[in-house]
């Protein structure tokens, strides 16, 4: 732990910092609150994950994971996505980990690095009950994995989940869940624009604006300025 620390805290950048704290709105009553960044690029901390995902226990995954830092969260989570591609055998326990930590990957960042990677790879072949579970939670970061997961599924040309917890998510209160579900529905529309449509027509009177906009932000310019007035 103490060496991914310290490997980090050299890699600090104090302008970058700055940016991304205010970038993850984490000042009073902000999504981020209190999170604290040492403005490190995604890319070193990927780097840093590939040199130690074999060299640490869950016990260190877990301290990054309860970390303050926002930077070590992300590594913590970049490490069990590493383990996860390159250990079969180990997946089961990973998924398992995963959700018992849960609410600590606990911005949208993590969320959406890993959701999908981990919980969705793992259910493709299984129950996924599981994510009504994470979608009917308190925790805005367990709905949003419940949702992000899907995007395994519709990878592989299933839209059935991804429609099915959209449409449980309709009432959230919480912006990042409007687009979180708009995200997705988008996704499904690349797959099968005439499900996505159809859920569209079903749903439109209780779709927030901002998931509207993400779901049909590929349709053509006309047809998206219809969808928008509602005239379809």
């Amino acid at each position: 732990m103490k060496l991914i620390r310290d490997e980090l805290r050299g890699l600090a950048d104090e302008d970058r910092a700055r940016v991304s704290a205010n970038f993850f709105k984490t000042g009073k009553e902000g999504y981020g609150e209190g999170d604290v960044f040492l403005g490190i690029r995604n890319g070193d901390l990927r780097r840093i994950s590939k040199v130690h995902w074999d060299r640490v226990g869950f016990s260190v995954i877990g301290d990054l994971l309860g970390s303050k830092v926002h930077d070590e969260r992300l590594v913590g989570v970049f490490i069990l996505v590493e383990r996860f591609e390159r250990n079969v055998e180990e997946r089961e326990e990973i998924y398992n980990f995963y959700l018992e930590n849960a609410r600590l990957v606990n911005n949208w960042d993590l969320v959406d690095s890993s959701a999908w990677k981990i919980v969705g790879r793992f259910l493709l072949d299984k129950d996924r009950s599981v994510l009504v579970r994470l979608a009917e939670s308190d925790s805005l970061w367990e709905r949003r994995i419940g949702i992000v997961s899907t995007f395994a599924f519709i990878r592989e040309g299933d839209v059935y989940d991804a429609l099915k917890i959209s449409g449980m998510l309709l009432g959230d209160d919480e912006d990042l869940m409007h687009k979180a579900v708009g995200w997705m529905l988008r996704e499904v529309g690349k797959k099968d624009r005439g499900m996505l449509e159809e859920f569209l027509r079903e749903n439109y009177d209780e779709l927030p604006r901002t998931t509207l906009r993400y779901a049909i932000e590929r349709f053509e310019e006309n047809l998206r300025k219809k969808w928008l007035l509602g005239r379809l």
